[in-house]
């Protein structure tokens, strides 16, 4: 069977996007500004490269924030309804898919959980996958 392209969107439906295969990696990271970025005990994101990365429509809705005192993390949002969205990485190396904005079943499951040493204590069931201080050095 081939992977499809899959589509997501933020809460109010203004900003449409889609990720075209293949599909390599989703994670789970417990960083602390993932946690806050979420408001989650952890982001689950897609990686995918940046020319898989397609906006279909309100891309001029799309608000970004650097966080001015880190090397590449950042946050993209709708500015109607806040929701994450995906994000070009600083590097321009990589897209950033919040699991959330999805509005389909990804093809994959989550592989990995990363940052897993600044996990919220209320957060301590890895499920059985491969735990990583940082980003594991396979990456």
């Amino acid at each position: 069977m081939s992977e499809s392209a899959i589509h997501g969107s933020c809460l109010c439906g203004t900003v449409e996007f889609e990720i075209s295969p293949p599909f390599q990696r989703m994670v789970h990271c417990h960083c602390s500004r993932c946690r806050k970025g979420t408001g989650t005990g952890h982001a689950t994101n897609l990686l995918v490269a940046p020319e898989q990365l397609t906006w279909l429509a309100g891309e001029a809705s799309i608000a970004r924030y650097d966080l001015p005192t880190a090397k590449s993390f950042g946050k993209w949002f709708c500015r109607n309804c806040g929701s994450p969205l995906p994000r070009i990485s600083r590097s321009g190396t990589v897209v950033v898919v919040p699991a959330g904005a999805l509005d389909e079943m990804p093809p994959i499951a989550p592989t990995d959980h990363i940052f897993w040493d600044s996990r919220a204590d209320w957060d301590n069931d890895s499920g059985g996958l491969p735990t990583h201080t940082t980003y594991p050095d396979t990456w």
